[in-house]
């Protein structure tokens, strides 16, 4: 069954991380180019807000018993073939689990350009992850 209070908790803890990107995002390329406490506070937050997103997903393929992914990505798919999330989306968090992969496991390898895009263009895309979940379960995060 799943926990709406893990759920919720880890929602409030994505909207936090994508607070504190929007927060620090509000600057040109060249400044965020140029600013490498801004990319690092950003590079946390991003990180942090898709693995609570990972998380949310793991609960409800492990509470629902919706299958055994053989891989992070393949948890979104799941979620897909249940009627949680559209395919649109679970493409969009497949890329998002895409690129926390290569935060957490190759930051020296991050195109920073890349990341000024991604949390100007596809940010929101967590955001929609969020909303589609709640309301797929019935929770109120009000």
């Amino acid at each position: 069954m799943i926990d709406h209070n893990i759920v919720l908790l880890k929602a409030g803890s994505v909207k936090r991380h994508i607070n504190r990107i929007i927060e620090k995002r509000n600057v040109d390329l060249q400044t965020f180019l140029n600013d490498i406490d801004r990319q690092e506070i950003i590079l946390f937050n991003l990180q942090m807000a898709i693995q609570n997103c990972i998380d949310i997903a793991a609960h409800i393929v492990s509470e629902e018993g919706l299958g055994v992914p053989g891989s992070i990505s393949e948890m979104f798919y799941l979620l897909q073939e249940k009627g949680y999330i559209d395919g649109e989306l679970s493409e969009k968090m497949i890329k998002a689990v895409g690129f926390r992969n290569l935060l957490v496991h190759s930051y020296g390898k991050v195109e920073i350009r890349q990341v000024y895009e991604i949390i100007h263009k596809h940010i929101q895309d967590l955001s929609k992850f969020l909303i589609t979940i709640l309301d797929r379960l019935g929770i109120s995060d009000k």
